[in-house]
């Protein structure tokens, strides 16, 4: 018997279903541009030895070698429990990292003397931790995408998420400085050797609830009051959950002592409710916010000082650098100075002085690496990072329900405005800021926190491009799929 023109067809004529096919040609895809991503990160690692040390050691790979593994599993894991996730996130992700590692590891190298070089091991110094830290983020990854098979379920915890997140985020602030405080930033939780930043997990605990209060209340914050100007204003009333993120906010600029921070917190949860609501009102009101509360926190710091004091320092040393150039200015302006010593084209990879400003490990490996990879080598990892953001909005797209969308929107809006603040604080566009570069800068909370927030993004994009019922796949604004239920109720919403 011969199957009916136009049905799909079946394992049991030996054909194969469209969505196996279209999990299958993702997962190669992934695992092209994953191996093609390792090769660069090999070429590079061999390169900084070449300029370095005059000679490729015959061990250059393997730093490599032991990425690839890492990620090849991962990527075996995503294609047994996310088959239809988005085939550009990993590659991207592992390509960033990669890079992080060779780099941390090239500054290990310029550090050693000849005969430290030869011993040094591919788990030893800031590359060989940065390696170690990036295998425990992977496999924490791999199983928060084991436990979490739907995103919807995490709603389930959005206030104890929520509640968990404040609390991490003002654990720095209540504990005395010498438990907390870096370069005039309170952002840690250090106790003898050990170092954590609770703020990088935090931001993930707070966008699942903002996802999920906005998905309950958005109607209500959608409505307007009046038009001023073409733009349609909300009521007084409805403003009170803003005017409360933003009074958190300051408080992390003012007892944390740190703009980025306080940017990062503010800015995801205003531009979740612009994702929710659609309103341009909520941006304006929320930019008028922040700027009206640090140019508030940078006038106090000018006469009162006292806990406002760091911000008016810093805002100072962001205005004019090069006053103090061999004191407060001079990680800035040693930073500065490599981006423009590296020029078009860079120095070539272990070609430059990297290790000339201060912090390039974590703060500044922007700078670092600007100065050998110069402002071409720059755009395309900001473009890596674009395109990451990207694809996280293209899943927010995909996915059917509310809370998926405003989770990933969230998630992705919140990593690049992450690099934007340290971006622009190296390049002197907005005070200097304690955040670290994700994937990059050295460090377990940053990698482990942002590898979870990739790992919630693969999940949420392999729930958006599942084939529906009838073997139809899901898309971006399409329809054929069955009636989306509302979020929390028994009733279901009938398209017509």
């Amino acid at each position: 018997m011969t199957a009916q023109a136009g049905t799909a067809p079946s394992l049991a004529t030996g054909g194969e279903l469209p969505g196996a096919r279209l999990a299958r040609a993702r997962r190669n895809s992934e695992l092209t541009l994953l191996l093609s991503a390792m090769a660069l990160v090999a070429a590079y690692g061999a390169t900084v030895e070449a300029n370095l040390l005059d000679t490729v050691t015959p061990d250059f790979w393997m730093p490599a070698a032991a990425l690839t593994g890492v990620f090849l599993g991962l990527h075996l894991v995503i294609r047994w429990l996310a088959p239809y996730a988005d085939p550009v996130l990993l590659p991207a992700v592992a390509l960033l990292n990669g890079l992080g590692v060779g780099f941390l590891r090239r500054l290990d190298l310029g550090k050693a003397t000849p005969a430290e070089r030869e011993d040094l091991a591919i788990f030893a110094g800031i590359g060989g931790r940065q390696l170690a830290w990036t295998l425990a983020s992977v496999v924490l990854a791999a199983g928060l995408l084991a436990l979490m098979r739907d995103h919807r379920a995490v709603s389930r915890y959005a206030y104890t998420l929520g509640l968990a997140g404040i609390v991490l985020v003002m654990i720095p602030a209540v504990l005395p400085g010498r438990f907390s405080e870096i370069n005039g930033a309170k952002l840690w939780i250090r106790v003898g050797g050990f170092s954590i930043q609770p703020g990088e997990f935090a931001k993930l605990a707070l966008l699942v609830f903002f996802a999920y209060y906005l998905v309950r209340k958005r109607e209500v914050l959608s409505l307007a009051s009046r038009r001023f100007l073409g733009i349609d204003f909300p009521r007084g009333r409805d403003l009170g959950p803003v005017v409360g993120v933003w009074l958190i906010s300051l408080l992390v600029l003012v007892f944390e002592k740190d703009l980025g921070t306080s940017l990062l917190y503010f800015g995801m949860f205003v531009v979740t409710l612009y994702i929710a609501t659609e309103r341009v009102s909520w941006l304006l009101i929320g930019l008028v916010l922040f700027f009206g509360g640090a140019f508030l926190a940078y006038f106090l710091g000018s006469t009162i000082g006292g806990p406002f004091a760091n911000f008016y320092d810093r805002a100072q040393i962001w205005l004019n650098p090069f006053a103090e150039p061999y004191d407060r200015g001079y990680q800035l302006v040693q930073g500065l100075l490599g981006l423009g010593t590296g020029g078009l084209f860079g120095t070539g990879p272990g070609g430059g002085e990297p290790l000339e400003v201060p912090e390039v490990q974590n703060d500044f490996i922007f700078a670092g690496m600007g100065e050998e990879i110069g402002l071409f080598g720059l755009t395309a990892l900001l473009v890596m990072y674009l395109l990451i953001v990207q694809r996280g909005l293209r899943s927010a797209l995909a996915v059917r329900d509310s809370f998926g969308k405003l989770l990933a929107g969230g998630l992705s809006f919140t990593l690049g405005l992450q690099v934007f603040v340290i971006v622009g604080g190296i390049s002197k566009l907005i005070p200097l800021t304690g955040q670290t570069t994700p994937f990059l800068s050295a460090g377990g909370s940053s990698l482990m926190a942002n590898w979870l927030l990739i790992a919630v993004l693969l999940r949420v994009s392999d729930a958006g491009w599942r084939p529906l019922t009838g073997g139809g796949t899901a898309r971006p604004g399409g329809s054929g799929g069955p009636p989306e239920q509302l979020h929390g109720a028994p009733t279901e919403v009938i398209r017509p």
